[in-house]
Order: C-alpha cells, then structure tokens, then sequence
C-alpha cells in the first residue's frame, strides 16, 4: 500500500481519484457484443457464452426443475444464513414503503404523488470465481416489495454448463423463477433489447466486471434505464490511535479480494496505527485464498496519516467512499460530519462484512466518487414516481390568473388559452 503523512489540503482531491482503468479497447468490443446480441438475438448469446464462457449448452434458460432441486445442493448451515439475511433486508427495505399526503398548495388545488412498482427489471448477479449469490438476496428482495410484476435474473454458467446452486437457490426463495444463464456484457445487451428467449426490460440492476460496467454505461446512452453508476469495489476506513489494527486491517483485505482493481484506504491520526496496520495486513493477507488478487489491489491502495480525524472526514467526504468504516474514540460524532458515502459503518464491530450480507442494508452502492450524487439500491430504485393534481373550479379561479401572466410572458398563448377558455367559461356561468 502507498503511505502518505500529512499531505497538503490541496493534494487530496488528486489522492483521491480513483485507479484509471484503460476502456478503449474494452468499449469496442462491448460495442460489437451488443450490437450482435441486437441483431441475432439467442445466436448471439450462445455463441458468447461458449467463446467467453466455455459453456457448451445452447440452453439459454434454467428448467423449472433445477430451481426446485437446488435446495438439495446447499448445505442447511447456509440455507439458515441466508433465511436470516433474507428476513433481515425484507425488513428494512419494507419499512422504506412510505404513502404520501394529499397537499393543497391552495384551496381547490390538490397534489399528490404516488409510487408505481417498474413493471420488468432485470439483474445481474455475477458468477464467476466469486458467485454472488447475497447480491440476489439485495436485489430481487426490494424488487419483490415494490411490486415489479416481472423479475428476470441473468448470471454466467460455469464451464460445465451449470450455474452455481447457490444462485439458483437464493433467487427461488426469493420467488424468482426466470433465471437464464447467460452472462458478461450480452447478458445486459439481451436484457437491454431482448431476444427471442430473453424479454426487454425496463430497468437493468446489479455488479459487474468491466465488461457488464461498460455495457450498462452504453445502453444507458440508448435510454435503457440502470441502477447506479458503478466500477470496482472499494471501502475506506477512518481509524484513530485506540482502533484495533487487525480489524482494520480485515477490513481494508475484506475489499482488496473483490478485484485487483479494487482500492482500499485508511486514514488515520496516528503514525502507530500506519505502522501496525500495514504489519497486520501483511500477516493476514498471507492465509487469504484470494491472496494474489488482494495483493494487486493494494498496489493501489493508500494508507494516508492526517493531522486529526475532522480532517480524516473531510478527506472522506472529497474520496466519497462507496464503504465507510469510522473505528474511532467517538464514531458516532465524526459520523455527524460525513456527507458523502454510499453506506456508513460506526464503531469497531461494524464491518463491512455484515452490511455485504446480512444486516439489512443494501450493499449495492456507488463507486468511483458517484456517492457525492447518487445513493445506493434501495426500494424506491425498483419504483417510479407519478404525480397527479386535481383542480377545482375555484381553485382555477385562485390559481388561474397567474398562469395566464406566466405563460403570456413565455410567449406560450395556446398555454394561456388554456387557462383562458375555463376562466371564461366559469365567468358566464
């Protein structure tokens, strides 16, 4: 990891930019996937999942009867696991159902809003060395509570042509029966446009490697909505002279195995605590399975001592962090100060961990800086908001002048005419 002491105010916001990761070669082959999943639709997909995948079946969907005997494949210690999380983010994302007011922002003039479930979603749950099968459990979940009428999964198969149990699992006891396996950017392509097999869907979710990342971000410009804007996991942790190191340390490695391209940082007040954390990362990186893939990533993680911890969240708010750890004397006052994060844990026992898996919170979330704009995956992301009002005809005749004078001085005269006619019309009456 790269240390830095006491950096300059003004040099923060350059630590803070992200790894730069090459995408022009990555876009043009993106670009021809999803050209070609457009044009020859299930052709297409198979024909990637067996160059990319090495998968040999042309079966695009999972039979009825492989959900139903997934549960036989996961072992009931983890079935409990996941009975657990399950409950868990089915309660705090059933408490985000909110109804509105009806407001009268003046007499006989009445306005509302309504929240209207998108009707089909689609999500992507990776499946290659990491099956992230809590990712179903974070998605189809808050889909289910908000009512989405039609829910479509897509993930990879292995290269003996199966997908992981445990996704198949976790998304049954979810109530999700359409699963293809199909993934990669044609996986996005199809659920952006669909295919014979595959439906289009209206809105797209889920993580990804730079493939699906690149893929999303271009059928996006094609008006194909997606959940947030994302790149390679990262977390940063604020810690102070009294955190424990080894926690610390878990929790930056916790991160660094996602990807190489993953980025860990701690910023602390202590020059002891650079030291001891850097000791305990090198112990405990040595018993990781993963151990080659969080050794990349920290080749670009930082390690960066400041002068007090209202600075550490200063730097935190410019880094906005998709994961932030605040392990200091008093977490929940520098949690009082953070603005820009896509989730916050406080205190020593809070580690990122729980929020990935079970705690109820939502672990998709943005990445790359986007937590100074965007907010995580919750229930209102598988909603839209519909406005209505209602007019009476003496709210008209309140309101209605001051739309004439508004849209005469717009130059807008069918606008007023509008308003005119009815005015008029209850003036003879």
């Amino acid at each position: 990891m790269k240390t830095f002491i006491s950096p300059p105010r003004d040099s923060w916001e350059k630590l803070s930019m992200r790894p730069a990761i090459p995408s022009g070669e990555i876009e043009g082959t993106v670009r021809d996937i999803i050209r070609r999943v457009r044009s020859e639709g299930d052709r297409a997909l198979v024909y990637f999942n067996q160059k990319f995948g090495n998968s040999a079946t042309g079966k695009l969907k999972i039979d009825p009867e492989l959900i139903s005997e997934s549960s036989d494949l996961i072992p009931d210690k983890l079935k409990e696991a996941i009975s657990i999380a399950k409950s868990n983010i089915e309660k705090f994302h059933a408490s985000q159902l909110v109804s509105e007011e009806i407001i009268e922002t003046v007499q006989g003039v009445k306005c509302w809003r309504k929240s209207t479930p998108i009707e089909k979603v689609g999500l992507y749950i990776p499946g290659g060395t990491a099956p992230l099968f809590s990712t179903i459990l974070m998605l189809a979940i808050p889909a289910k509570i908000a009512g989405c009428k039609r829910i479509i999964v897509c993930t990879p198969r292995g290269q003996d042509g199966t997908v992981n149990p445990s996704i198949i699992y976790a998304a049954s006891v979810c109530g999700i029966t359409e699963i293809y396996g199909v993934g990669g950017a044609q996986a996005i392509a199809a659920m952006a446009y669909g295919t014979e097999t595959i439906p289009r869907v209206y809105k797209i979710f889920g993580p990804g490697n730079q493939y699906v990342t690149k893929a999303k971000e271009l059928v996006q410009l094609d008006g194909v909505s997606i959940d947030i804007p994302a790149g390679p996991s990262e977390v940063l942790v604020i810690a102070d002279g009294n955190s424990d190191p080894e926690f610390v340390a878990a929790d930056l490695l916790s991160q660094a195995e996602h990807g190489a391209d993953s980025q860990v940082v701690m910023l602390t007040d202590s020059d002891t605590m650079i030291r001891l954390v850097s000791e305990a990362v090198g112990r405990q990186i040595q018993k990781l399975e993963r151990k080659d893939i969080a050794q990349k990533a920290l080749m670009n993680s930082l390690l960066v001592k400041l002068e007090s911890i209202d600075d550490c969240v200063d730097f935190s708010n410019i880094y906005a962090p998709e994961h932030l750890i605040i392990s200091t004397t008093a977490p929940l006052k520098a949690a009082e100060r953070v603005l820009n994060a896509g989730s916050v844990f406080i205190g020593r026992y809070s580690c990122e961990s729980i929020g990935d898996y079970a705690s109820g919170t939502n672990h998709t979330l943005p990445t790359n800086g986007f937590a100074r704009s965007s907010s995580g995956v919750s229930t209102d992301s598988f909603m839209k908001k519909i406005t209505y009002q209602e007019i009476s005809a003496e709210g008209l005749a309140r309101i209605g002048p001051a739309v004439e004078a508004m849209a005469e001085a717009e130059f807008l005269t069918a606008h007023r005419n509008a308003v005119s006619i009815r005015l008029n019309s209850l003036n003879n009456d």
